[in-house]
């Protein structure tokens, strides 16, 4: 969730640790700080907010040196605060350590160093880690020693990097099931959580497998498992360029990655297919009918937008391939122990490739015995990387926190996948196939063809329904999942209270929440269930609700119940559910804007959710 990154070499590290620290506020802005090697020993600063209030700060109380480490927040252990900020010193001021993840028995290591006369100024974990390394380097007066005992010692996950007065030319880094990779650049070398922090200096990198150690100086690179030996590594280069992190002429992230979809989902159809277009193609799965006749059930599991993406597949994969499938909250997902074995595939979903509930999802499922297939953004990620197959998605840097082009991406692969494992069953007949291969190809024009005209229609609803207090989103089928992905936008950036609710199951509750004025979103995109739904808003309308609805280009009789509607071309049933969440992501975002939230940082949350 925090972010990290680190700089050793010939310039000023300060400048480098800040843009580092910008690229990476995704991760968390509760607090920054960095911390270099000077003469005269370690200079922290770091300031409770943005890193803007640590550039200001730097500003004025300035720190400069060639080795440096930095550190933007997102709270675990203690509130936001100054005190609690990255970096942290040990006793003496000998050690400055930052740290991403939570190390579960640090009150148990605190009331050791404790009893030894160690004095403690924060209420974090990582301060912990810090004075732990310093009890053993006086032992061994080996930094890279001291770390690696510090580990055997910790419980939890940790990315770590870790500065020493006594040793004015390196940094250790090590990790534990949260991301660090090392940036390998010419005659300067970088540590960071991801690649963005250090895309303006290098694409090289050696990503860090779990208890692994890095010993980083400006000219040179060793990498270390937690025994001491050392180990080689591969160097991945990343193809992503530096104008892929910024915002382009855009207000806001959200909104270049909302428009940036019909690319995203264009890269996802091609290449994909054989060059007479009747037949899947993907690479990274070698989920073959051999493989796929031994499977009699399916789990899906993930997190929060992508757990949605998830249900798409659910939905999809049961109506077409007809094997059943279980959804599931990765977090969720060990603590039910699951009925999975070697017959089950577990298809697991995340932007990152390093969401911690959905990696120990992932790992519980191969130690049963399950085939695991990735869908992921990252490549090199840890979920990629133990994954028996992988479809990465291909969308991109997503920065802003609310995710939206990475759910588009996601549920094309959901289409992508369902159509591999039905032509290899052959539960697909050719008509079918060619009928969906057409209305895929259509799909990126039809998502620009909403971005260029509802946007005015859009912004006059969200004047119209700023004032609400209270949303509800409805729909049946696939528009009941696509209605869940809108009401958890709004949530996240407009801070509004809303809940998605099946349409059917109104009368068995939730009528009762609907009110004078209430606003209701009405996803009506699927034909066969046009009329079931078309009654259910006539219900709430009954009530005094008013009724936005998103519904397929021709069935304007939707406009007889509802007091505004969207509309999304025509397409293929299984196709809707990006369409409808088009105008959806739209109205959350202009609903932010107008209420004046920022946007791209929405409170409490972090993009990539890296601890449990």
């Amino acid at each position: 969730m925090c972010g990290i990154v680190g700089y050793v070499g010939r310039h000023n590290a300060v400048p480098v640790l800040i843009s580092g620290l910008e690229s990476l506020e995704y991760r968390g802005y509760d607090s920054a700080g960095v911390a270099v090697l000077q003469n005269d020993g370690i200079g922290i600063r770091k300031a409770k907010g943005k890193v803007d209030n640590l550039r200001t700060l730097l500003l004025n109380n300035p720190v400069s040196g060639k080795v440096g480490i930095g550190h933007t927040r997102w709270a675990t252990h203690g509130a936001p605060s100054d005190r609690n900020a990255h970096p942290h010193f040990s006793n003496g001021e000998v050690i400055a350590v930052v740290h991403n993840g939570i190390i579960e028995n640090y009150q148990e290591l605190k009331d050791e160093l404790e009893a030894k006369g160690y004095k403690f100024e924060s209420e974090t974990d990582t301060e912990t880690a810090a004075n732990l390394i310093y009890d053993f380097y006086k032992e061994c007066n080996d930094l890279l020693e001291a770390v690696r005992l510090t580990l055997e010692r910790i419980e939890g996950s940790y990315a770590l990097g870790v500065l020493c007065s006594d040793c004015p030319d390196q940094i250790i880094a090590a990790r534990k099931e949260s991301p660090l990779i090392i940036g390998i650049g010419q005659g300067e070398n970088f540590i960071a959580s991801d690649i963005p922090a250090i895309l303006e200096y290098t694409r090289d990198a050696y990503i860090l497998d779990d208890k692994e150690l890095a010993l980083v100086k400006a000219d040179s690179i060793q990498i270390f498992d937690i025994e001491g030996n050392e180990i080689e590594k591969s160097v991945y280069s990343y193809k992503w360029n530096v104008e892929a992190a910024q915002k382009s002429g855009y207000d806001h992230f959200m909104l270049k990655e909302i428009y940036e979809q019909p690319k995203v989902v264009k890269d996802n159809l091609a290449h994909r297919f054989s060059e007479d277009g009747k037949h899947i193609e993907l690479d990274g799965i070698k989920l073959g009918k051999e493989q796929l006749k031994n499977i009699n059930q399916i789990y899906i599991v993930a997190c929060g937008t992508a757990y949605y993406a998830g249900l798409v597949g659910k939905y999809l994969l049961e109506r077409i391939v007809r094997i059943p499938v279980n959804s599931e909250v990765a977090s969720e997902f060990r603590y039910k122990d699951p009925l999975i074995d070697e017959h089950t595939l577990v298809i697991v979903v995340s932007q990152s490739g390093e969401t911690a509930d959905t990696l120990s999802a992932l790992k519980l499922a191969k130690d049963r015995g399950a085939r695991v297939l990735a869908i992921v953004n990252a490549v090199g990620s840890s979920i990629a990387r133990e994954a028996d197959d992988v479809l990465y998605t291909l969308a991109g840097f997503e920065i802003a926190v609310a995710s939206t082009k990475a759910f588009s991406a996601q549920v094309t692969a959901m289409y992508l996948i369902t159509l591999h494992i039905a032509q290899e069953l052959g539960k697909i007949s050719d008509e079918d196939f060619a009928e969906i291969k057409t209305a895929l190809d259509k799909l990126p024009s039809q998502i620009n063809d909403i971005l260029t005209k509802a946007v005015p229609a859009i912004r006059k609803f969200v004047n119209k329904y700023i004032g609400s207090k209270n949303v509800f989103y409805i729909g049946r089928g696939l528009d009941y999942v696509v209605g869940m992905e809108g009401s958890l936008k709004l949530k996240e950036i407009a801070y509004l209270h809303s809940e998605p609710y099946a349409a059917g199951e109104l009368k068995h509750g939730p009528i009762a929440l609907i009110e004078e004025a209430t606003l209701v979103v009405g996803v009506v995109t699927q034909e066969s269930l046009f009329d079931k739904t078309k009654s259910n808003i006539k219900e709430v309308k009954a009530r005094g609700a008013k009724v936005l609805a998103i519904a397929m280009k021709g069935n304007s009789s939707i406009e007889e119940v509802a007091d505004d509607v969207i509309y999304i071309p025509r397409t293929h049933w299984m196709l809707t559910s990006i369409l409808a969440n088009i105008p959806q992501q739209l109205f959350a975002y202009y609903m932010a804007l107008g209420l004046g939230e920022d946007i791209d940082k929405p409170r409490n949350l972090a993009k990539s959710v890296t601890v449990e």
